[in-house]
């Protein structure tokens, strides 16, 4: 692993949040917690071959919690210095003494810090100058305008890396942190034929740059999903089945992990209250969560809190094993943290019954006979109360087990509680470019709204 580039070292930002902590016990502090990170990346973006933004960014934090007793301060700063760590907790600790008291709050439990951290292989810094970067997006954006003479203009395509550097630390005397990085190559381009114009995008992230697709292959996919959009029809009004190609299919996985995480739980915001236990998605389903997948995009050791991250099975047969709980909506719930502050860690959808039961794309066109493909969804429109589904989307018919034409100005619609248990076949397409590691999912029926 190559050494950090930062304004300071890990040893030194440790360092500060002793400090910050030490500050807060000389005030009276009955506990504390503290944040500090530093991020540094780049961005370029040409258009029509032409460079059109370049932008760098050197940010660095720090954010506060005191506690007094179930009082509770916060305050933030990005400034660094001695001083100004000094005047963060004093406003923390000057912040708490006018709150109300809340019996939910405070640090996570002790016994449930991290003691382990395994190298996950987070951080690869990209060495690219600026010129390179900007080759790169031209090469992505040139690769994308040559699929078809009907691309006739271009949003542009843009390289980006970057890199951060975080540490977290509480009195329980848990003090640990890492370096990461991310990287990305996107496009996106327009078509036209008669009076039809249409866009699409491609892209593709990664820790290390080595692991990406190449810009050519992201400009090629950009230019012919736009291209088969050309000659959009619309449909008439119907119930029929829908497939989720992979990048959307994520976002159906987002509504679960939304409705069984502790915040919409102990609020009662929730389509899927008091299910654990109980089925709530198609029993061909189950999601694995992999805290500690190496070059993971949502890989830790540990949680926002110091929480020890543990792999685990979310949902198995389509019944759900555990909530996503911080330690706080833990308490609301009269539960414990399962190391999920700030988020859940790689799920990964897979087929209960093994990868092999897991249709390629083709395959899913076959099982669903006559059809909608969606590709693209318009909007927010879900309850997250009733799981009620309302959303704009555009695809593609499909006739027969074959993508038959391009549709545009539908919504699609359902309730999210029935799509999730409708589930009858999963993609072994999958996307490995987010949080959620999930191929295409066919959903048995919703409703089509067009003409």
């Amino acid at each position: 692993m190559s050494e950090p580039r930062f304004s300071y070292s890990l040893e030194q930002l440790q360092d500060m949040s002793a400090r910050v902590l030490q500050f807060a016990k000389a005030a009276g502090a009955s506990a504390a917690e503290t944040d500090i990170s530093l991020g540094i990346g780049q961005n370029v973006s040409v258009r029509l071959g032409e460079t059109e933004t370049i932008e760098y960014n050197r940010d660095k934090g720090v954010s506060v919690s005191v506690y007094f007793g179930q009082q509770r301060g916060h305050a933030s700063t990005s400034d660094l210095s001695e001083q100004a760590l000094a005047d963060t907790v004093a406003a923390a600790c000057n912040i708490a003494r006018y709150t109300a008291q809340d019996p939910y709050c405070g640090l996570a439990d002790a016994s449930l810090m991290a003691t382990e951290f395994p190298d996950l292989d987070l951080y690869h810094p990209w060495d690219i100058s600026v010129e390179e970067a900007i080759e790169l997006a031209k090469r992505c954006e040139a690769a994308a305008r040559a699929v078809d003479p009907r691309i006739s203009n271009s949003e542009g395509a843009s390289v980006s890396n970057s890199e951060s550097l975080s540490v977290y630390a509480n009195s329980h005397g848990f003090c640990a942190g890492y370096p990461t990085s991310r990287h990305g190559i996107s496009a996106s381009v327009i078509a036209e034929e008669g009076q039809s114009m249409q866009r699409d995008y491609w892209y593709t992230t990664a820790r290390a740059a080595s692991d990406m697709e190449s810009p050519e292959h992201v400009g090629q996919k950009a230019g012919e999903r736009t291209v088969r959009r050309l000659g959009c029809r619309k449909l008439k009004t119907a119930q029929v089945p829908v497939l989720f190609e992979a990048p959307l299919a994520a976002g159906l996985i987002s509504s679960l992990v939304g409705a069984v995480s502790g915040g919409n739980l102990y609020r009662k915001s929730s389509f899927l209250l008091d299910s654990l236990g109980k089925s709530v998605i198609s029993p061909i389903v189950d999601i694995e969560e992999q805290p500690h997948l190496s070059k993971g995009l949502a890989s830790s050791a540990f949680d926002a809190e110091g929480v020890a991250t543990k792999p685990r099975m979310l949902i198995e047969q389509g019944v759900l094993q555990g909530y996503l709980l911080s330690s706080y909506s833990a308490r609301k719930l009269g539960m414990s943290s399962t190391g999920n502050a700030g988020g859940n860690h790689n799920l990964i959808v897979r087929h209960a019954q093994g990868l092999v039961h897991q249709q390629s794309f083709e395959q899913l066109l076959k099982t669903m006979g006559s059809g909608l493909l969606v590709t693209e969804l318009l909007g927010q429109g879900l309850n997250m109360v009733t799981g009620d589904y309302s959303r704009g989307a555009a695809g593609f018919w499909v006739e027969n087990g074959v993508i038959a034409y391009p549709v545009e100005e539908i919504t699609i619609a359902g309730n999210m509680k029935e799509m999730l248990m409708q589930i009858v076949a999963l993609g072994s397409d999958v996307l490995a470019q987010s949080s959620r590691q999930v191929g295409s999912i066919l959903i048995e029926r919703m409703t089509v709204a067009g003409e």
